[in-house]
């Protein structure tokens, strides 16, 4: 139980000053408000691109979807797709208090939005999570259809992570875990892992077992000398192009 109320800090680092939006940057985008499912009010950006794929983002445990500008702008360039990023509760300018069950929430009313406030199809719709993120991408691509699952900096599950950087908790069961390696085996889309070689937060070795666990189709790209928040600074247009080729057969035929 006090893990449950202490997780704030712990866990989850959020950041209620947005320090920029995607206009400071260049991008035409929209302001989007929209409900969580116990009605909490999420916020979020969409940049659109228009004919192109649809990247639903799920950032990390610190922060907000501003400080993710930089990449942002990289993505809607080199990638070639139009974006949907959103902050959980408690996170940039959405209400409510964070908690594990309100991520849950927070990523489904997102995929929501997308699906039917926008219409788009689900089997268009490219799951993006990186670290905290991976295991809302992951959970939602088990019960939801999706074009593609992109995982960056996955970690395995809520169990190994206390084990990591709370020992002390040595036997913590949380009442709603994260769990990417009991949940991508059920994955039905195509599945990429990007993970850096040198990442000081979560063991490059974690996002292996993750992509050993996904089945096919599936593709794993470690970044040399990457650490856990500079993957795409690294590895340069790579990076993109990876991505890019990788959104690209995951539309396909052959990934039918």
């Amino acid at each position: 139980m006090f893990w449950e109320f202490s997780e704030k800090g712990i866990v989850f680092f959020p950041d209620p000053y947005l320090i920029g939006t995607p206009a400071d940057h260049g991008l035409d985008y929209e302001e989007v408000f929209f409900p969580a499912e116990d009605g909490v009010k999420l916020h979020g950006w969409w940049v659109p691109r228009e004919g192109s794929p649809t990247l639903l983002w799920f950032h990390g445990n610190a922060g907000n979807i501003s400080h993710r500008l930089d990449n942002l702008k990289l993505l809607w360039e080199l990638t070639g797709v139009q974006v949907f990023i959103f902050d959980y509760r408690e996170y940039g300018r959405s209400e409510g208090r964070i908690s594990r069950e309100g991520t849950f929430k927070d990523a489904l009313a997102a995929y929501r939005y997308v699906t039917e406030s926008r219409g788009l199809p689900g089997e268009e719709l490219v799951l993006f999570g990186r670290s905290l993120g991976t295991a809302l991408a992951t959970d939602l691509a088990i019960r939801y259809p999706c074009r593609a699952l992109i995982l960056e900096s996955p970690f395995t599950n809520s169990k190994e992570m206390a084990r990591l950087y709370a020992p002390f908790f040595f036997d913590w069961r949380p009442r709603v875990p994260y769990d990417n390696l009991g949940k991508i085996g059920q994955v039905r889309a195509p599945v990429m892992v990007v993970h850096g070689t040198q990442d000081e937060i979560i063991p490059v070795d974690m996002g292996r077992r993750v992509f050993e666990a996904a089945p096919e189709p599936k593709e794993l790209y470690l970044i040399p000398g990457a650490h856990h928040n500079d993957t795409y600074m690294v590895a340069g247009r790579e990076y993109f192009a990876r991505l890019k080729n990788f959104i690209e057969r995951s539309g396909s035929p052959a990934s039918d």
